[in-house]
């Protein structure tokens, strides 16, 4: 009845399932990263567009797979302590994007692309080199050398090979991940080849046995019907539809707000790392190739410092008001970039605060969406597609702009792009304000035991 002593584990009531949920994320996470190592070694032996292009599609699902499910499960395991190693998540790709151009440009060939004797503009090649890019094939008309074999085209000798290193490189470097993970799966008794040990994780009932405070330890000994065990359900359960029936219009309206937001946020990341180059060496700012090549680098270092310095912070600072800072930061920045349009000092100062300011908007408001929702809704992976949308569309939408209206055209997207991630922030608001949470929708006997309302925790 006084509950057992700290730290001792209380006996099992049934025999421990398996916890499927992890089964799938971890095998998820072995083959995406297995399949990514692969893809890197392979790029070099394509001598087909298609082939390649078919090559890359495989890794953006591999890596599509990896963010989902890391995200996804970082939420379920810590819930509301997952804000702090959601941060600490995306430190490391932010430090991975910083860190794997400075691999790779030891075996990038110093001489240019285009051949001596071409009639092309290489100056305004060079200034429109990123919007072209993600153009495709609707600005191919205005490449005339786009998909033609020029002569004189051909790099030096060793220089395709020397490329070939950095990707082999990358595939190396990347190997020990799903050797990682593999080694966890046998750890936690998913590999039928390997003997049966504890598992080196516990499970979510026993880490929040280990996890609970005195007073509400002895709640956790009552009969099994008042708890839940989420853990041992399918991967992707939470998103079922027997999960939505009589779900109020708030818990659809916070799921597409957040995702809103973060459309609007990671598609200007993406869209201001590739255009700020072009847009600092046209008109007006008109500034040297190498000045303006620090920029990309300077916005993703800050990117990278903000994650870094959001992980202390996010310990100490709730998720919503971070995403408050980092939205209203966002819209300011881009006012003062626009208001200084012809001043390099402010677009250095501006691309700096910027990345501060977009770095950890993402696992912060996947933090509070989670939180708000109470864990029951399927908003990581809802977020995570949004925000890859947004990554994707608005670069191109951005590039269309600015070949039609000019380099000008660059800062007011970013600041229709900001007011309106800051209006969905607000409709966000606005619609938890609505939401009925889990006292008043989810029956006591239902609740997670030792949540606010729940039948235990009355008792």
């Amino acid at each position: 009845v006084g509950g057992r002593p700290r730290g001792l584990r209380a006996p099992p009531l049934t025999a421990p399932l398996p916890d499927r949920s992890l089964a799938q994320s971890l095998w998820a996470l072995f083959t995406s990263s297995l399949t990514i190592s692969l893809v890197f070694a392979v790029i070099p032996f394509c001598r087909n567009v298609k082939v390649l292009a078919s090559v890359m599609a495989l890794a953006g699902l591999a890596m599509g797979c990896i963010d989902t499910v890391a995200n996804m499960q970082l939420v379920r395991v810590y819930q509301k302590d997952s804000a702090i190693f959601l941060q600490v998540l995306h430190f490391f790709v932010g430090f991975g994007a910083l860190l794997s151009p400075l691999i790779a440009d030891p075996f990038l060939s110093e001489n240019s692309c285009l051949p001596a004797n071409s009639t092309v503009n290489v100056t305004s090649g060079r200034r429109l080199f990123h919007a072209s890019r993600v153009l495709g094939q609707h600005h191919a008309g205005a490449w005339p050398w786009a998909n033609q074999t020029l002569p004189g085209l051909s790099p030096p000798d060793g220089a395709g090979t020397r490329v070939s290193y950095a990707f082999w490189i990358m595939a190396l470097i990347n190997l020990p991940v799903p050797m990682a993970v593999l080694y966890l799966l046998s750890k936690e008794r998913l590999l039928t080849c390997c003997p049966q040990r504890r598992p080196l994780l516990l499970s979510a009932d026993e880490l929040a046995l280990e996890t609970q405070p005195p007073e509400k330890e002895a709640a956790s000994s009552l009969p099994p019907k008042v708890q839940s065990h989420p853990v041992h359900e399918d991967l992707f359960s939470c998103c079922r539809r027997r999960n939505f029936r009589g779900a109020p219009y708030s818990f659809f309206a916070i799921h597409v707000t957040a995702a809103l937001v973060l459309f609007m946020t990671d598609g200007m990341t993406g869209a201001y790392s590739t255009f700020v180059y072009s847009y600092a060496v046209e008109k007006p700012m008109s500034m040297g190739h190498r000045m303006a090549g620090y920029l990309p680098s300077l916005f993703w270092g800050f990117i990278t410092l903000g994650q870094l310095v959001s992980i202390p912070i996010s310990s100490r600072v709730r998720p919503a008001t971070m995403v408050f800072i980092n939205v209203v930061g966002v819209v300011v920045t881009h006012l003062v970039l626009l208001a200084f349009s012809y001043n390099v000092i402010f677009l250095f100062a501006g691309t700096a605060c910027l990345g501060l300011f977009l770095s950890s908007t993402f696992p912060s408001l996947l933090a509070h969406t989670e939180d708000i929702l109470q864990y029951k809704g399927c908003a990581t992976t809802v977020l995570v597609t949004g925000a890859g949308l947004g990554e994707m569309s608005l670069q191109m939408l951005v590039g269309w702009v600015f070949q039609a209206r000019g380099s000008y055209s660059f800062l007011v997207c970013g600041v229709i792009f900001a007011c309106l991630a800051f209006t969905f922030y607000i409709l966000l608001l606005f619609f938890h304000r609505m939401h009925p949470g889990l006292s008043s929708a989810v029956p006591p006997q239902d609740r997670p035991c030792g949540t606010e309302g729940s039948e235990c925790y009355q008792r």
